[in-house]
């Protein structure tokens, strides 16, 4: 999901940064003086930034940031990852900017998934079945469950999250050379865009990374730091991966009160391909995206519903909303921006019990539109 779609509450950044001490030389200029400012004004206008916007603000803050390392004294390793990593996530924005409008699917699973298992051949169907209906499918580019999930649908609806490791498998076959085949030093700008270009996680049995993969999607759902998104767990028939998993999660997680009892509503584990494909196809039915406007929860979509219907909604949800009642907008509200043709429905979220949200979301889609 696009990463501006979310605004979180205002934190005073600059405050934390200078609080946060270091070795600051006394000969060197503040990165906030007005005669610095003004020259980082200058080159983002000669860039093509507009002078006052949002966006070019936000390009001078990041410009600033990393002028301050030089006072700060930070060392050459330090202002490497930095660097480096600013750099792959550019590069990385540029290539799924060339296809911002398809839905995508990211798919975890084994590397050491043979051709011959069920899983792989779940996996390849799966993602057929998806490109079919208009998704692009983003893997790791590896071996087994990636390359089936680029089997599938194939090099033209696909892309390669790959990661540079000395022992890794060079990129499967389908991916290998492509455009949209994309090589990460880092694990933590790798995983980033796993899940910020994505509107769906698949989730197929695998080994401790797939395991991390998956409870990261998850704890993103969650916790509200991720927009919400179907997280769909599927096997090869036969299988008893996830139901295992599930059963453990209900007994260890759940019933010692570790998770909250709304928190299962984040997952669904599929009966097969064709479900889970029907389940994240699904899943934007009528609802659209959503952001947070300070502490509205602004849910955009599709087709307006029937005033009862929210009302309605309203009161089985009254749980998440803090103060207020439900409205339904039929367009943007004041301060939001983009998609004005779509209709709203906003509250003042208490932010907590994202599962709940998830199941909101799930009756939204239940609801015909509004004639």
């Amino acid at each position: 999901m696009p990463l501006d779609d979310r605004l979180e509450p205002k934190i005073d950044v600059d405050a934390l940064d200078e609080a946060a001490g270091g070795p600051v030389s006394p000969r060197a200029a503040r990165a906030d003086d007005p005669e610095v400012v003004a020259t980082l004004d200058r080159l983002i206008e000669q860039m093509g930034g507009k002078p006052g916007s949002f966006d070019a603000r936000l390009v001078r803050e990041l410009l600033q940031t990393g002028l301050k390392l030089i006072p700060d004294g930070r060392d050459t390793g330090e202002i490497k990852l930095l660097t480096n990593s600013v750099k792959e996530l550019r590069y990385a924005f540029r290539v799924f900017g060339r296809f911002r409008d398809p839905h995508k699917v990211t798919i975890f699973g084994s590397a050491r998934t043979p051709e011959s298992h069920p899983d792989y051949a779940a996996c390849v169907e799966f993602s057929r079945l998806m490109a079919e209906a208009g998704w692009m499918s983003i893997t790791g580019a590896g071996l087994g469950i990636m390359q089936a999930g680029h089997v599938g649908p194939g090099r033209q609806a696909s892309f390669g999250v790959a990661i540079r490791l000395p022992f890794e498998t060079n990129a499967n076959a389908v991916i290998a050379g492509d455009e949209k085949l994309i090589l990460f030093r880092y694990f933590f700008t790798r995983k980033l865009m796993f899940i910020s270009q994505a509107e769906a996680v698949a989730l197929f049995p695998g080994g401790f990374g797939t395991m991390d993969e998956a409870y990261e999607a998850l704890t993103l759902v969650q916790t509200g730091k991720s927009s919400p998104m179907p997280i769909v767990m599927l096997e090869g028939q036969g299988g008893d991966y996830w139901s295992s998993w599930d059963q453990w999660v209900h007994s260890q997680l759940l019933k010692r009160g570790w998770v909250s009892p709304e928190d299962p509503n984040i997952y669904y584990i599929a009966k097969n391909p064709q479900d889970a494909a029907r389940h994240l196809i699904r899943f934007y039915r009528n609802y659209h995206s959503s952001r947070y406007l300070r502490d509205q929860l602004v849910i955009r979509l599709r087709k307006a519903l029937r005033p009862e219907d929210v009302q309605r909604l309203e009161s089985e949800f009254k749980v998440l909303i803090k103060t207020g009642g439900m409205t339904q907008h039929m367009g943007p509200l004041e301060g939001e921006e983009g998609l004005p043709h779509l209709p709203r429905i906003a509250f003042h979220h208490t932010k907590y019990k994202y599962g709940l949200v998830r199941a909101l979301i799930d009756r939204i889609n239940d609801l015909d539109p509004a004639p």
